[in-house]
Formats: structure tokens, C-alpha cells, sequence
């Protein structure tokens, strides 16, 4: 049925789907276009992004690509549009194809020697503050809508990916725990007046590499939040690296911040938000489930909460 849809969707662009690259929020296909080079088409998740959040998503890729920011542009159909929608109501668009590695996956300790791995943190610590300070020069449409990460979205009573905190499958004393880190979050993050478009999902598969230069692609939770929870969001899966805390400091030095606990709090927030998306979207016997949990109340407990 996917290929099918694949197949539908790539003929609006004359293209022809290659091979399925991933299902998860959105099914993404590598695509040859007629010219022959390639692209990447996505088929996006029903009910998760309205239609306009799509189009503000691809409109805000097109502009800071168009800026020299390192990440994929929105690619127009036959008939000029960006997004179209397919028979089962599904839409689909298509980026441009980004040469390069993931810098990693989730859950497997880096390879990378440790010098060019801290290149690496440090260069994507750029491209984030980059891609925050062209966003802050842009002018954006009126009919633009993205998510909210700010305090509700992470913390409030219905946050965007979930009541972490009410998790089925956390002991007692782990759903104690997330109660209190939620309290933390709340009393941390209030005071912050800086709310702005932010990735949102700097995670090591949407990061690629060719040698120490980086690219961000995959703008689907994009949406308006604090500035550091990019940072959060990728220190959350190198809480058990060797060189953790090595890796904070070259990535906080490229974007130009010295506030660790800020960004310490900011991976608090991401460790509970990925407790709160499993629950929706994983079988409930997932193993994930647990990780995912213990790696948040572990976070909270390391930080003494």
C-alpha cells in the first residue's frame, strides 16, 4: 500500500520512488527525478501535521536554504505546489537530496574517533545557531503555523507529543519521579521570555556528515520553542557516552552558549517529551518503552530531582 501511495505521489513530480528509506512520522522514499538526480519524497502522517503547519515547515526549509543555511529546499510539483494531496487524503512533498551520513543512531555508542566526533558536535553547534539567527531575520507569512515547544507544548496538561508523567508502563516510583521533573521543568522554564522557531529533533539520524561539514534535514517537529532545546535534544542521546561531557562543550562552544545547566534542563525536557511520543505510537510491549523511561529518570535523578 505504501508503494503505492509512492508511486501516485512521485508521478506529480514526474519522478519514479526508488527504495523506502524510513516509516516513521512521515514514509520517506529516495526519488529520481526526470533530470535524473535524485530527491527525497515524503508521504507525511495523517493527523499529525495539519496541512498548513506543512507548508509553513517547506516555506521555512526554502528560505534558509535560499540563505546558505545547510539543509534541504522544498522541491515544487509539475503544477508549482509544494504540497499535494494524494487520493486517500494523504500529502506528499518533496526536498532535495543531501549527500552524506547520519552522524549516528540512537542507542549505538559512536564509532567516530573521538577528535573528529568533537569537530563534528562542534560544527553542528554552528549550523543550529546559523539556522536560529537567519530564522530570526526572516519575515514569515501570515498564514504561518507550526507546534509549540515552549512551556505548555513540554510540560503543560496536554503537552504536544503527551502526558509523560502518566506513562502505563513506569513504575510508581519512576511516575514519582517524572511528577517532579515536571514540577522542575515548569519552575526552570517559566522565566524564559525567548521563544522562537526551533528544530526541535536534532537527533544524530538527522544530522549528516561529510567528513567534519554537517547538514540538518527532517523539519517535521519543527515548530516554536526555546532556542537550547535544539541542544537538548541532541545531548539526550549521548547521556551515556564516555565523552559526554566533551561532546556538550564542543557542540555549546559552536553555538556560542556557556549556560551548561540550561541546556542540561533543555535535555530533561527532551528525555520526558520521547516518554510521552512512545506512548501513541509503540506497541505496549516495545522495549523502547523502558529506555526510553529509565533514560529520562535517570536524567531527572542525575540532576538531583
Amino acid at each position: 500500500m505504501i508503494e503505492e501511495l509512492a508511486l501516485e505521489a512521485a508521478a506529480h513530480w514526474g519522478g519514479n520512488p526508488v527504495r523506502l528509506l524510513r516509516n516513521r512520522e512521515n514514509a520517506v522514499f529516495e526519488m529520481r527525478l526526470p533530470s535524473g538526480e535524485r530527491a527525497a519524497l515524503r508521504l507525511h502522517r495523517q493527523g499529525y501535521q495539519p496541512d498548513a503547519a506543512i507548508r509553513s515547515e517547506l516555506w521555512w526549509c526554502a528560505a534558509l536554504a535560499e540563505k546558505g543555511v545547510r539543509v534541504p529546499a522544498a522541491l515544487p510539483a509539475r503544477d508549482g505546489q509544494f504540497l499535494v494531496t494524494l487520493s486517500n487524503g494523504r500529502a506528499a512533498s518533496v526536498i532535495e537530496w543531501i549527500e552524506g551520513d547520519a552522524l549516528g543512531e540512537g542507542g549505538v555508542p559512536f564509532a567516530t574517533p573521538l577528535p573528529q566526533l568533537l569537530d563534528q558536535h562542534h560544527a553542528l553547534g554552528q549550523l543550529v545557531r546559523k539556522l536560529h539567527d537567519v530564522t530570526q531575520g526572516l519575515t514569515l507569512p501570515a498564514d504561518f503555523e507550526r507546534p509549540r515547544w515552549d512551556l505548555d507544548g513540554l510540560t503543560g496538561e496536554t503537552p504536544f507529543w503527551g502526558r509523560f508523567w502518566e506513562h502505563p508502563a513506569a513504575s510508581e516510583a519512576q511516575r514519582a519521579t517524572l511528577v517532579r521533573a515536571r514540577a522542575a521543568l515548569r519552575e526552570r522554564l517559566a522565566p524564559l521570555n525567548t521563544v522562537q522557531l526551533v528544530h526541535a529533533d536534532v537527533l544524530r539520524e538527522n544530522v549528516l556528515v561529510q567528513g567534519n561539514s554537517v547538514c540538518l534535514i527532517d523539519f517535521d517537529d519543527s515548530g516554536w520553542g526555546f532556542p537550547l532545546y535544539d541542544l537538548g535534544t541532541t545531548m539526550s542521546q549521548n547521556l551515556n557516552e564516555p565523552a559526554r561531557v566533551e561532546i556538550r562543550a564542543a557542540l555549546m562552544a559552536g553555538y556560542g552558549t556557556t549556560d551548561t545547566d540550561l541546556v542540561d534542563t533543555m535535555t530533561l525536557a527532551r528525555t520526558c517529551a520521547s516518554v510521552g511520543w512512545m506512548m501513541p505510537r509503540l506497541e505496549a510491549n516495545d522495549p523502547v518503552h523502558a529506555r526510553h523511561i529509565a533514560r529520562a529518570v535517570g536524567w531527572a535523578e542525575q540532576l538531583a530531582l
